[in-house]
């Protein structure tokens, strides 16, 4: 479950340094992007004026599958530098149950996982590929994932809602 929720977060904490350009299957609608799969979805739910803007969040593969590698590339726009100091929120959700509420150094996070954008990270476009190893034992149930970024003074860096449905899908095999 740990290792659900750290690459849930990593992904996220990517996303908060990256940019690019809209993937097609994109609906736009007033402040609010969704992308959205049958197993797995984001939305951004912060406004115009967030210092990073989610282009695009892709999964491989796709939809994600317990016991596989998972490889999240995230592009994305940020107009001012990410100083040290800079933080996310992070709630994990199994169903309506919150496994997980913590803040995360955004800098420290991107450190541990030898990212190619590093702190300070300049304005810009940027694209960040990760892969992690999910467990063959992610629970087969539907996660949910809120996302808060903020600089090292506060100001809102971003807003993500993500979800990743693991129940199974029938037809499958039961034995």
């Amino acid at each position: 479950m740990r290792s659900f929720a750290t690459l849930v977060f990593a992904a996220l904490s990517l996303s908060a340094l990256v940019a690019a350009s809209p993937l097609d299957t994109q609906v736009v609608l007033p402040h609010e992007e969704i992308v959205e799969d049958p197993r797995w979805k984001y939305s951004v739910c912060g406004d115009e004026d967030d210092i990073v803007q989610i282009q695009s969040i892709e999964v491989t593969p796709d939809p994600p599958e317990p016991g596989k590698d998972l490889t999240v590339k995230v592009k994305a726009v940020t107009s001012e530098t990410i100083d040290e100091g800079a933080y996310v929120d992070v709630v994990v959700k199994l169903g309506r149950i919150k496994i997980l509420s913590k803040q995360f150094d955004l800098c420290e996070e991107a450190r541990n996982a030898d990212t190619s954008v590093q702190c300070p990270v300049p304005p810009g476009p940027y694209e960040v590929q990760h892969t992690v190893a999910l467990p063959k034992e992610v629970p087969r149930a539907k996660f949910e994932v809120h996302v808060d970024g903020y600089g090292a003074n506060d100001e809102n860096l971003l807003c993500l809602d993500l979800e990743a449905d693991f129940r199974w899908r029938f037809p499958h095999r039961l034995w």
